[in-house]
């Protein structure tokens, strides 16, 4: 008896020390993943947390971290067997790792096997994580049921790297391919390709220097008539450490689609702020601009912003509002070129997992329709992002991190569904131009009306430079265009779209006809005000130019007065109209302290129109800086 029982106590002795060394073991190997880990290595703590969980098949500490490890990292298949294991294993596993198993196995697609763990916990614990976690299932199997027909393409080595691509923008003719690319994964630039006319792309080449910077460039945009580029930059700071954020919106601008871009300017404080501002997009006639903030008074973390351009400077932002924006992050606007069309990326909406790509409706200036999933396979549990629609509305590029690592995003085409695709369009373009010296008119006013009830649709301006314009009109209305330029008469056309003209535009070209209109004595000019650049503040010595000026007829009320404002050259023509603008509005206002009646005034400012000297010196830049105060009676 004393021999058995001696026996016994040296089993039990061993096996405790086996146990302990069992437990050490088990616990050097999961300290051992977690320094791993932490120094990027991770396949080696894959496999050490794997011999952590071999050596303590019960605990669940190791199954918890390995399981965390392949969700993030978007392994999501093994993520499902970790976490199925661990349920069948360890102590009351199948109430502790039932919710990291369901979504995991949503990840990895396979929700009918999710259900079966999501179903029997409806009426619990937790109901609405439940409740939601059911929601998602069944939107995968009905995307599943009803998946787009066409499978994604990634670009290729040609246009994808080891490095992430985003961004994809393609020029109205889809031949030119702009994206951001994030170099040795830390500096984003702005980057281009051509085509081969092959139907693949050239080697893309970077855009340098403007609008590339050691800074960060990312989320470009080039309107529909290549002539301004808008895109967002990182490290923006002024003097007093306030008036600009991490992140801004810029935008460029060209004289002819194959000249350099102007030094990028930055849109001021309308727009940007402290907080982050970026993504920009602007509708087809670079009147609206969307873009994303996180800016106080919206509905969460990131949300879509909306700002007008409106008397000749943006107008304060407005929340795209509730049916877009949510609780989560939307982010990536792309409004299509009928103006109705909106796509984005949200992860606040019902989708696949991760981040997924949207679409709605305009239905008027405010009020957007239901939000609609572009659906699978577009979206995926990985993140997509960041679309794109050509002009002809049939094929789609976005940007998708599907082949991993999480955040490696590539730029994938893939056909539209006539479900997705915009209404059509046809591109209308031509030259304003001076019918007698045969010579282009920059800064032409277009407005193009329905011509049936007077509505205006768009309001365009010829091109600095080339007197050009481009625009995407929808098919099947009757247009009223009404042309004007200072200096010269009016001109009205109407015309009807019975087909597309995408990538063959419809070509119209408007001449315009001199005013016969001579000075009469009475139409007399009182004072011009010289402006320093980027200022729109008077001196004392102004003032008194004024006063002076107007003096003799403020006892008069027969009379009109003219206050027309001009720029130079230098900035963008939509940075030149805001600043004559607020110019004009200066003067104006002292006119009326005065005692001018404000009906008496008509001020504008016309931006580059109407120089008189040549911009090309410093000296000719000043003397076009200026208003005119003119008096017709």
């Amino acid at each position: 008896m004393r021999q058995k029982i001696g026996l016994l106590l040296c089993c039990i002795l061993l096996c405790s020390t086996v146990f302990g060394q069992t437990h050490r073991r088990a616990r050097h190997f999961y300290k051992s993943a977690q320094e791993n880990w932490h120094n990027w290595h991770k396949s080696e703590a894959y496999r050490k947390m794997l011999r952590s969980i071999k050596k303590e098949p019960h605990s669940p500490n190791a199954y918890s971290q390995l399981g965390e490890w392949y969700y993030t990292q978007q392994k999501f298949s093994d993520a499902a067997k970790i976490f199925s294991d661990a349920s069948l294993k360890c102590p009351n596993g199948r109430n502790y790792f039932a919710r990291p198993l369901a979504k995991s196995l949503l990840a990895a697609g396979m929700p009918d096997s999710a259900l079966k763990i999501i179903n029997p916990r409806m009426g619990g614990k937790d109901a609405a994580a439940w409740n939601k976690l059911r929601d998602q299932a069944w939107f995968i199997q009905n995307a599943y049921r009803n998946m787009h027909a066409d499978w994604p393409v990634n670009l290729g080595a040609r246009i994808n790297s080891k490095y992430a691509e985003l961004y994809p923008v393609l020029t109205s003719d889809s031949n030119t391919i702009y994206f951001t690319r994030r170099v040795n994964n830390m500096d984003e630039d702005i980057f281009l390709a051509h085509d081969d006319s092959c139907g693949e792309w050239l080697h893309p080449d970077n855009m340098g220097t403007p609008p590339n910077t050691i800074s960060h460039e990312e989320g470009q945009f080039i309107t529909a008539d290549g002539h301004y580029l808008f895109f967002a930059r990182n490290d923006n700071r002024t003097d007093n450490g306030w008036a600009a954020g991490g992140f801004d919106l810029f935008m460029a601008y060209r004289l002819a689609v194959d000249s350099e871009w102007s030094i990028p300017q930055t849109f001021g404080g309308t727009i940007n702020t402290p907080a982050y501002e970026g993504m920009p997009c602007v509708s087809p006639d670079n009147r609206t601009l969307y873009f994303v903030s996180d800016r106080s008074g919206g509905y969460g973390g990131l949300d879509i912003w909306m700002s007008r351009f409106e008397n000749s400077r943006w107008q304060l932002p407005v929340n795209a509002g509730p049916v877009v924006n949510t609780a989560g992050d939307e982010t990536s606007p792309f409004i299509g070129l009928d103006n109705k069309t909106l796509l984005f990326t949200s992860n606040g909406h019902p989708g696949l997992g991760g981040t997924d790509i949207f679409i709605s409706r305009k239905i008027n200036d405010l009020t957007w329709g239901k939000v609609e999933n572009a659906g699978y396979p577009i979206n995926t549990a990985f993140n997509e992002q960041s679309s794109w629609i050509v002009a002809s509305g049939k094929k789609l590029y976005f940007a998708s991190d599907r082949q991993g690592p999480p955040g490696n995003y590539d730029i994938y085409e893939t056909s539209v569904s006539s479900e997705m695709q915009p209404d059509p369009i046809s591109f209308f373009k031509g030259i304003i131009y001076d019918s007698i010296l045969q010579q282009p008119l920059n800064f032409a006013a277009i407005y193009l009306m329905n011509a049936r009830n007077g509505d205006t649709i768009y309001t365009f301006q010829s091109n600095r430079g080339d007197g050009s314009f481009l625009m995407p009109l929808s098919m099947n209305i009757e247009y009223a265009m009404h042309t004007t330029h200072i200096g010269y008469t009016d001109v009205k056309d109407t015309f009807t779209f019975d087909r597309p003209y995408t990538y063959d535009p419809y070509v119209h070209n408007v001449a315009m006809l001199a005013d016969d209109y001579k000075e009469p004595i009475h139409d007399s000019l009182l004072a011009t005000i010289h402006f320093d650049i980027n200022k729109v503040e008077l001196t004392n010595a102004d003032v008194a130019a004024i006063v002076k000026g107007i003096d003799p007829f403020l006892l008069e009320r027969d009379y009109i007065l003219y206050v027309n404002a001009y720029t130079d050259n230098t900035g963008t023509p939509m940075l030149n109209e805001e600043l004559s603008n607020k110019r004009a509005q200066q003067v104006a206002s002292v006119l009326i302290k005065l005692g001018v009646s404000e009906t008496s005034i008509t001020a504008r400012g016309w931006g580059e129109a109407n120089a008189i000297a040549p911009n090309d010196t410093e000296e000719g830049q000043k003397k076009n800086r200026r208003v005119e105060v003119r008096l017709r009676r």
